[in-house]
């Protein structure tokens, strides 16, 4: 069991019997004598999703799950069933589509690099890499004299993503997107 200062972005841990994985931990010192450090944590309940936000001292004890990671490749959807392959052993997994929905968007056919998490031989989530790369289906055309200024235009992929892109951007063109944050990074 670890810690509550110990517990990091990206551990399961268990509470009131659930699930949450760990997206973010934010640590405040108060600057009283005596006073505890304050470990204050959002999580997303796994399965499901559902937002949790709870604040721990450095000494509360978690409950920490057996998580097993895989590295896995997408390889397709059937219904609400996506179904994924090791990269190792080549077994399969799959995960319904509820558990997974804020990632779908970046999704897309034959896509590597994604991790996912295991408990007990069960996919319960996954982990996407930090950007990927994906070609812009349908913009605004561009204006010639389109300046370095900040101004953006929306622009839409194959995978249904929609997103707001500087203006010299082209319909056809391969761009970086952050998937945590589903921003435009730059040109691929």
């Amino acid at each position: 069991m670890p810690k509550a200062s110990e517990v990091k972005r990206g551990h399961v841990v268990e509470i009131n019997g659930s699930l949450y994985i760990v997206q973010n931990v934010d640590v405040k010192s108060p600057s009283a004598r005596g006073a505890a450090t304050l470990y204050k944590m959002r999580f997303a309940q796994v399965p499901g999703g559902r937002k949790y936000e709870e604040t721990f001292v450095g000494d509360d004890l978690l409950k920490d799950i057996q998580l097993e990671r895989r590295k896995v490749s997408y390889l397709y959807k059937e219904d609400d069933l996506y179904t994924f392959m090791d990269a190792e052993d080549y077994s399969q997994y799959t995960i319904n589509a509820e558990m997974i929905e804020p990632q779908l968007p970046y999704l897309m056919d034959g896509m590597e690099g994604i991790v996912a998490l295991l408990v007990d031989g069960n996919m319960i989530a996954l982990d996407l890499p930090s950007t990927v790369v994906m070609e812009i289906l349908e913009t605004v055309p561009g204006m010639k004299a389109a300046s370095a200024t900040g101004r953006t235009k929306p622009a839409r992929c194959a995978t249904g993503l929609e997103l707001q892109v500087p203006e010299y951007i082209e319909a056809g063109e391969k761009v970086k997107i952050n998937t945590e944050t589903g921003k435009f990074l730059s040109r691929a």
